[in-house]
């Protein structure tokens, strides 16, 4: 893991890949209660191709590092960061690849910091009033303070509970438990981690993405939508409604898959990346 020191935080990242590849970087954002591995089976794929492929951790619950004192932890913060840290990598025309609560903080990017942005590749996140969508409206509801988080995390480390339809199950075909441990780990361990993911749930609660959907109609770059179609939470009407809205559109559907497309069939998302790649340059 490589680090780069923000204004607002310190991010831990990985790049696979060829660092002289032909092809833009491809700049992957993640959920809540994730971290990078979300992405990692699609991001080797993409390296095997010659991609250069760039995972943080970003700042949303499974971090290990604190964000600094006062850091804006808002969803229009976290855009914010995600800007920051492609000026501080010297990225341009990046195809930005956004899942879950990471999709809907790559609408926020687009919105106000376009012109880094060549691409944008959405599997299934949030989008309009689905910030976040039910039933996640109920935990977030709750976990408003470190010591109902505390409380939550510890019965979460009963797989399970993890893996129930109300936790990971909900998301995912086959959770993998140590992985799905190690993504809980930080906040059971740490009570710094457990106040920044208080305070970053407090925001998403009181964010609405219906406004940024106004002005989809002037992002004219391509947009791809890879849907898992067995998705409970960000059902196939809400990327069709995207879809409609982008100018420059293309919907693909993966019929097994669940909100994680990354982790559930990577090839879809990775077919995906490396054709709008290929037909936008």
């Amino acid at each position: 893991m490589a680090q780069v020191a923000l204004s607002q935080a310190t991010i831990d990242y990985r790049v696979l890949g060829p660092t002289d590849s032909p092809h833009p970087p491809v700049l992957f954002v993640h959920g809540i209660l994730v971290d990078e591995r979300l992405w990692e089976r699609v991001a080797e794929g993409l390296a095997r191709k010659g991609f250069r492929c760039i995972l943080p951790t970003w700042p949303l619950g499974s971090h290990t590092i604190p964000v600094n004192d006062g850091a804006d932890l808002s969803p229009r913060g976290i855009a914010a960061m995600i800007h920051e840290f492609m000026v501080a990598l010297d990225l341009s025309e990046v195809t930005l690849v956004g899942n879950d609560t990471g999709g809907g903080l790559c609408q926020l990017v687009i919105d106000a910091y376009p012109d880094r942005i060549a691409r944008l590749v959405l599997t299934n996140c949030d989008a309009f009033d689905r910030f976040p969508p039910f039933p996640f409206t109920v935990f977030f509801a709750v976990l408003r303070g470190p010591r109902s988080i505390k409380a939550l995390f510890a019965l979460l480390r009963w797989k399970s509970v993890r893996h129930s339809p109300l936790g990971f199950g909900l998301l995912l075909n086959e959770p993998n438990p140590e992985l799905t441990a190690a993504w809980i780990q930080p906040c059971r361990k740490d009570a710094r981690i457990c106040g920044d993911l208080a305070t970053l749930l407090r925001h998403v609660a009181a964010t609405d993405l219906t406004d940024v959907s106004t002005r989809f109609p002037q992002f004219g770059k391509p947009v791809t939508l890879v849907w898992g179609m067995r998705d409970r939470c960000f059902t196939p009407s809400l990327a069709r409604r995207m879809a409609a809205l982008f100018p420059n559109s293309t919907m693909i559907e993966v019929p097994g898959a669940k909100t994680f497309v990354a982790l559930d069939d990577p090839t879809p998302v990775i077919d995906a990346i490396e054709t709008v790649n290929v037909h936008s340059r």
